[in-house]
């Protein structure tokens, strides 16, 4: 095969265009700390950066629902825990009207402070987080209770519930109508009632302490199931955590490029290229004087 002069200086250029664009590819790198810039560069690490991406948006999402549902749960333990203080409160009245030593002056001081307390419960009982009411089920809109309208929880009230991880459904409220039930509210505004009676007896009070106690119970027994739940949340949140931690590194591993790495190829490719450029000059230029003379 002969090889003319023209085919030289034309693989020449090629040789000398092919250094350019590996140049321009490392300088590109080297800007952006990335080892492809477009899809086309290498489709398969395009593809795997682009699955990764999705994993951690998805991670993102489950994170704001994990704050969402951290929210609702803290603001509804903040809330049962001042309940149950509340009703602590009430019982050490009844313990105290029971002792046939407080006239019907301290009675009736002692039924005012219950019906401050029935209203405190009553405001605990209408929590809201950014606007929506924390028991009241899904109907987040409405206050679960109304004590001058007679309105109360419904027995049946929804779930609300976030997916925290991938099918991972958790109900984050707790039902009203587990402990501001009507009975409740009815049990309580009985205790003031007995208090502004001075003829109630005080073996009257020694009884309804089991009733006190009846609805202690229900309150305890919604914070232990609240904090069963927290518990979880907090467990998922760890795993969201690491879920991202580990997908973040991956895809850095995939698509960052090595910057100590890149800086050393672009220094021998511009030597390269300078070389090109020397010997090309030289192997060009006299096929163009020949061709002139």
């Amino acid at each position: 095969m002969r090889v003319t002069q023209s085919m030289i200086s034309s693989q020449t250029l090629t040789n000398i265009q092919n250094n350019n664009s590996k140049l321009a590819n490392l300088q590109e790198q080297l800007s952006t700390g990335k080892k492809i810039n477009r899809p086309s560069q290498d489709p398969v690490v395009a593809t795997s950066s682009m699955r990764h991406r999705t994993e951690l948006r998805e991670i993102e999402q489950y994170d704001r629902n994990v704050s969402e549902a951290k929210s609702w749960m803290e603001s509804a333990d903040i809330s049962l825990d001042t309940v149950n203080q509340t009703m602590q409160r009430m019982r050490e009245i009844t313990v105290q009207a029971s002792n046939d030593t407080y006239d019907e002056n301290q009675r009736q001081a002692m039924a005012e402070e219950v019906g401050q307390l029935i209203s405190h419960i009553e405001d605990l009982a209408n929590t809201q987080v950014n606007n929506n009411y924390i028991f009241n089920g899904t109907d987040t809109t409405n206050a679960p209770v109304d004590l001058a309208g007679g309105h109360f929880p419904d027995a049946d009230t929804d779930e609300v519930t976030l997916e925290l991880m991938d099918g991972v459904e958790v109900p984050i409220n707790v039902s009203a109508d587990q402990i501001f039930h009507e009975d409740m509210f009815a049990d309580l505004q009985e205790l003031k009632s007995k208090l502004e009676d001075p003829d109630t007896s005080d073996e009257t009070f020694d009884a309804f302490l089991s009733t006190i106690d009846g609805h202690l119970d229900e309150v305890l027994r919604a914070e232990a199931e609240l904090g069963a739940r927290v518990n979880r949340v907090e467990m998922i949140e760890g795993r969201l955590g690491n879920q991202n931690e580990i997908a973040t590194r991956i895809m850095s591993e995939n698509e960052d490029a090595d910057i100590a790495e890149v800086i050393i190829d672009l220094v021998t490719q511009e030597s390269l290229h300078q070389a090109a450029l020397a010997a090309g000059s030289r192997i060009i230029q006299p096929s163009l004087m020949d061709f002139l003379r």
